[in-house]
């Protein structure tokens, strides 16, 4: 590329449709370029495995989960996503009395899932399960090749600089947003998330039973329904309306067998939450 001066003469650039420019105008970006986004793991489905809903049932609930995914591993390639559950809730208690800011507290949770991605990848060794870290994404390829079953722990890696939450202190990127982050960033078939409930209701069914099942449903309709609880983090609606490669989510109960199999076949059990604005 030439370089270029500006029309001062102070500044030398590399000559490029970005060049001088702030990168904030409302303008310029909006006339960018949109190419299609390069997807490396096109046939990789990300299973986000729930921390309360799955993992602290202990054998009872893990293990058949476990048995599932061993059971589709060599038809279909996945990473495993891991929840914190009731520990990160405790955790997160304790943070909050004591005052701690929200990036503290979005540290702490990521101990927890971490914890819960040591307890699958063990489980899961005996076929190819492997406890990776972010820093691992660039090994994907090579796990892949050898047959493993890379396990993450879901918490996103916004750390100690997470995202100052509009009311409360608790952090709004959490191990569902990592989930569905990891998906979108390497460009994956599918992201699955396997909870304890049949999918989204109206309400929280555990407390309140006048609820209805919701099987397909907009990411902005359902922002704009307002729910006052949810089944996965609110966050991750916002980002399915910017998404570029993952445009739905589906949400199963693993604790019926043969859900994870229907899900990873393409098929709808569940709820699926899809980006309905262009």
């Amino acid at each position: 590329m030439p370089l270029v001066r500006d029309r001062d003469g102070k500044r030398l650039h590399v000559k490029s449709k970005l060049m001088g420019e702030s990168l904030v105008g409302k303008t310029f970006n909006k006339n960018l370029e949109s190419r299609v986004q390069f997807r490396s793991f096109p046939e990789v489905n990300v299973l986000k495995v729930g921390g309360q809903s799955i993992t602290d049932m202990g054998a009872k609930g893990l293990l058949p989960v476990i048995k599932e995914i061993v059971e589709n591993s060599n038809q279909h390639k996945m990473i495993i996503s891991t929840g914190g559950g009731t520990r990160s809730r405790h955790i997160y208690a304790i943070a909050m009395e004591l005052g701690m800011p929200t990036g503290i507290i979005s540290t702490l949770g990521q101990s927890v899932s971490e914890q819960n991605a040591l307890i699958i990848s063990t489980l899961l060794s005996p076929y190819g399960g492997i406890k990776i870290g972010h820093d691992d994404m660039p090994k994907l390829a090579g796990y892949f090749n050898q047959g493993c079953i890379p396990v993450m722990h879901g918490m996103p890696p916004y750390g100690y600089w997470e995202h100052p939450p509009k009311e409360g202190s608790l952090p709004p990127n959490r191990t569902d947003v990592g989930a569905y982050l990891l998906a979108e960033v390497i460009g994956a078939k599918r992201c699955i998330f396997v909870k304890d409930e049949d999918g989204l209701y109206t309400d929280n069914p555990k407390k309140n039973s006048d609820v209805k099942l919701i099987p397909k449903i907009g990411a902005q309709e359902l922002i704009d329904m307002d729910l006052e609880d949810l089944i996965v983090e609110r966050a991750i609606l916002d980002l399915l309306l910017c998404s570029r490669s993952v445009t739905e989510i589906q949400i199963i109960n693993g604790l019926k067998q043969g859900n994870i199999t229907k899900a990873l076949n393409g098929e709808h059990v569940g709820t699926i939450i899809y980006k309905d604005i262009d």
